[in-house]
């Protein structure tokens, strides 16, 4: 990573995770650079993993992919291995986009996102429930996106 991000960084990265497939010309004019040394910046930004990468939003509905499901899952930590063996089988599962350690009543938070109800029932029953370090499942599910940003939170000016 840099040392330090500086503004017309911090700057390059609002411009790109609000579009992405903007061009090197454009974002130049709009952080106040040439185009050179803009893409010099991207280029280290990139380098420096400070941009992961850089990716399509789809809109799930367009695909059929119509729920939406969190889950907190508990694991049974008595058993040997727990951790890594569920989370060997986490990652094998496709409908599951998201993993996350959490505090409190539950040990993981995971996002499923799948075709329809009856898909949710069978991945839960077949899949989920099959995984033996897990001790208890609870499903939240969604029932409309209010505010769904990938623009991380942060002033440049």
């Amino acid at each position: 990573m840099p040392d330090k991000l500086d503004k017309i960084d911090l700057k390059i990265l609002k411009i790109l995770q609000q579009n992405s497939k903007i061009t090197n010309l454009e974002l130049s004019k709009r952080i106040g650079l040439s185009p050179a040394p803009t893409l010099e910046r991207v280029k280290k930004l990139e380098n420096a993993t400070v941009i992961e990468s850089y990716h399509a939003k789809v809109n799930p509905q367009s695909i059929g992919l119509n729920v939406k499901t969190f889950v907190l899952v508990s694991l049974a930590w008595q058993k040997e291995n727990a951790l890594n063996h569920f989370l060997e089988k986490i990652k094998e599962i496709e409908e599951i986009t998201e993993c996350y350690i959490i505090t409190g009543e539950a040990d993981f938070l995971i996002k499923i996102v799948c075709k329809d109800i009856p898909t949710y029932e069978q991945l839960l029953f077949k899949t989920l429930s099959q995984i033996d370090e897990i001790e208890r499942l609870k499903t939240l599910m969604t029932l409309s996106t209010v505010k769904d940003s990938k623009v991380l939170p942060y002033k440049y000016e």
